[in-house]
């Protein structure tokens, strides 16, 4: 007898709808998977159909920097200058689509990321490491670890895991700015932002409610308990690719001007 075919996941309107009502609705994509822009951008439409959606925050931008004071029918050149968009580290053809979801529905977007010029303070800012439970401190050095390939020296993971923390809090606090009652703000990020235990949510009041969805391209291997997410999301695994490898070949070897 010839296996049973997986039915399909119901449509995104149906799954958000299932996470609602919530102050912050967190997506943890992986950025270099196309499938995952698309569920953004239905997320976005249908929140906008009900009436629902506040702001769109992303980490693509920097905090600070917004489409406030564009109409609904700017242009994508507007946009992006609004947002002082980086094409080179944000591809626009990927992310546009889902920005220009946002403005086209007459709701702002705001860069939330922490910005450039504040990354070495932050680096030094050992105050930054009580923002964390102990054992949550230790997971997201232990993230940043691994999520570096185990290239980097250890002298270097306690700043680097700062930033983590820093970026992490800007973009609670953009969050935060842009809560509206009765609507959803929902913020854009690569997947390490969002887990409840060690991103993001850690630094939002615990009197507001937030949603955490983590997309996954291929087979979720993630916890999906509510400590972490409260959904996990999957999509058709993209092709292999070694990231530890590519990462590894950019960076300088001994002896190599740095």
């Amino acid at each position: 007898m010839a296996p049973t075919a997986p039915e399909p996941p119901p449509p995104v309107a149906d799954r958000i709808q299932a996470l609602l009502p919530t102050n912050f609705l967190l997506i943890g994509e992986q950025h270099d998977a196309p499938d995952h822009q698309r569920i953004e951008r239905e997320v976005l439409g249908g929140l906008a159909a009900q009436g629902q959606l506040a702001a769109l925050a992303v980490e693509m931008a920097e905090q600070g920097q917004d489409t406030r004071e564009l109409s609904p029918k700017a242009t994508e050149a507007q946009v992006r200058t609004a947002l002082r968009w980086n094409d080179a580290g944000w591809p626009w053809k990927a992310y546009g689509p889902v920005v220009m979801a946002a403005v086209e529905a007459g709701v702002p977007v705001l860069g939330a990321n922490l910005p450039r010029a504040r990354m070495k303070d932050a680096m030094a800012d050992v105050s930054l490491d009580a923002q964390l439970s102990p054992e949550a401190l230790q997971a997201q050095q232990d993230a940043v670890r691994s999520g570096h390939c185990d290239a980097l020296p250890e002298s270097q993971i306690g700043p680097m895991t700062r930033i983590q923390i820093a970026r992490d809090r800007a973009m609670a606090q953009t969050l935060i700015q842009a809560k509206s009652p009765g609507k959803t703000v929902v913020l854009v990020s690569g997947a390490g932002h969002s887990p409840r235990v060690t991103g993001v949510p850690q630094h939002l009041p615990t009197d507001m409610k937030v949603r955490v969805v983590r997309l996954v391209a291929g087979t979720a291997s993630e916890s999906k308990g509510p400590a972490v997410y409260d959904a996990v999301w999957t999509t058709p695994p993209l092709p292999p690719r070694d990231y530890c490898a590519e990462f590894k070949a950019t960076r300088p070897g001994p002896g190599t001007a740095k």
